[in-house]
């Protein structure tokens, strides 16, 4: 099995965090193949740079699929993740609605942790899209300048962790979700510290690609995730060309 994982962003430090988090979930017979958008931001907050971000997710995809057996957009958000199951022939995968179908196995009501204050509003949006927001406890999110976005865990731990105990205490939370690929991991660390289920976006990805590989879904040829109708398209990479026939 072979799983594609494109991190969004342009921050290759980032990457090795997706990277790290996804071989400790992928079986053994399990490959990855890593890779980095060629353009956009250092790391995603705000609805314009997920736009950028899933074209880029879009022609690195278009680029790479062949050979793959699934793809996870590996930003929590997932820019880009219903046009592209339109688009490319494997399943497609993202962070955040792997690790709301987790949580959601795991407990009634949930809370988020994110990296920023701006970021919330996307991030309930999303939990919006998947109708999903009567069992939203809470989404809490740092309040600090970022300096280092690899290294958000490291500098900001102590303070995520009280945003974890303080979602289970004050907001009703039965499972927390750490959001972000910057965040790729520190479930695993903070699991054994916190009272409720905690989920990695990341390694329920990976979790849910392999299933769905090995139930060898067939790629809709009706619907509206069937591929796009061929019409006239200019300017567009020869990847993404080849995708619209």
């Amino acid at each position: 099995m072979r799983l594609l994982i494109i991190n969004p962003n342009i921050s290759e430090s980032v990457t090795q965090l997706i990277e790290a988090e996804a071989r400790l979930s992928a079986g053994p017979q399990t490959a990855l193949t890593m890779r980095t958008a060629p353009f956009g931001v250092a790391y995603i907050e705000t609805r314009f740079e997920a736009l950028i971000g899933a074209y880029a997710v879009a022609q690195v995809a278009a680029e790479h699929v062949a050979g793959h057996d699934a793809v996870i957009v590996a930003a929590f958000g997932d820019p880009g993740l219903a046009a592209l199951r339109e688009a490319l022939p494997v399943p497609v995968l993202g962070m955040t609605e792997s690790a709301l179908a987790t949580a959601c196995l795991l407990g009634h009501r949930f809370s988020i942790i994110a990296i920023s204050q701006r970021i919330q509003a996307w991030y309930r949006e999303e939990v919006q899209r998947h109708q999903l927001q009567g069992r939203l406890a809470s989404i809490r999110a740092l309040d600090e300048q970022l300096a280092n976005i690899g290294a958000v865990q490291q500098d900001h731990e102590a303070a995520l962790l009280s945003l974890c105990e303080q979602a289970i205490r004050d907001d009703g939370a039965e499972v927390i979700v750490i959001a972000g690929a910057p965040l790729a991991g520190l479930a695993r660390k903070l699991k054994d510290r916190i009272g409720v289920p905690v989920v990695d976006g990341v390694s329920s990805a990976v979790q849910h690609a392999q299933s769905l590989v090995n139930l060898q879904p067939r790629k809709a040829t009706q619907g509206s995730y069937a591929r796009p109708p061929r019409k006239p398209h200019q300017g567009l990479p020869d990847s993404l060309a080849a995708l619209l026939g």
